[in-house]
């Protein structure tokens, strides 16, 4: 019998599928970019190579050297020392690399922030789906004659959607949305000092 959830690979289907939803969406945020994004996604791809921190420092050893050496061969320098001239490229390089970069992290963290939107509303939804289950199973053992009827608190407590909210209020009150180092906080709720000694 062919397994209907079988790609022939020894992947499952649902595992193409999936991949083929986030390539999907890959794609999705590729199309929406404009072309000064794209041109922006090109060159901090420039950027963020070794090989452009090698080519600026031989560029500006080259420039330093020549400008050292030349009067020894005879030539006129174009930029003596301290190269004013030199610093002024190096700075307007800084600059043009530091904007890039900002750039590219502004539209990354953005890219991020959509993704965790995402999850959220999956998890949520997938939650919602679980209580509906564990209460559809808790219906169906009641109304069973031949299955012995119990109260299970575990099993009603699970039965109840997960407010997002009251969560995130539950994590703020123990201060774990705070930064580690200003956190005075102990995983048992008390100071990390421990009990105060009297």
């Amino acid at each position: 019998m062919v397994d209907p959830y079988s790609t022939g690979t020894d992947r499952p289907a649902n595992l193409d599928q999936n991949i083929d939803r986030v390539l999907e969406v890959r794609k999705r945020e590729r199309e929406q970019r404009s072309a000064a994004h794209r041109l922006v996604d090109r060159i901090s791809r420039i950027i963020g190579r070794p090989l452009y921190l090698l080519g600026l420092s031989g560029f500006a050893g080259a420039w330093i050297v020549f400008n050292v050496l030349a009067p020894q061969f005879g030539y006129s320098t174009f930029d003596p020392s301290p190269f004013p001239l030199l610093d002024g490229i190096l700075s307007l390089a800084a600059l043009i690399t530091t904007t890039v970069v900002l750039i590219a992290q502004n539209r990354q963290t953005r890219i991020e922030q959509q993704h965790m939107h995402i999850s959220l509303q999956v998890n949520l939804v997938t939650e919602q789906k679980v209580a509906k289950i564990i209460k559809l199973l808790e219906e169906l053992r009641r109304d069973l004659p031949m299955v012995k009827d119990r109260d299970d608190p575990q099993a009603a407590s699970f039965g109840q959607e997960t407010d997002a909210l009251q969560v995130l209020t539950a994590i703020e009150e123990v201060g774990l949305t705070k930064d580690p180092a200003e956190s005075d906080v102990s995983p048992t709720g008390g100071s990390p000092a421990g009990p105060k000694r009297t």
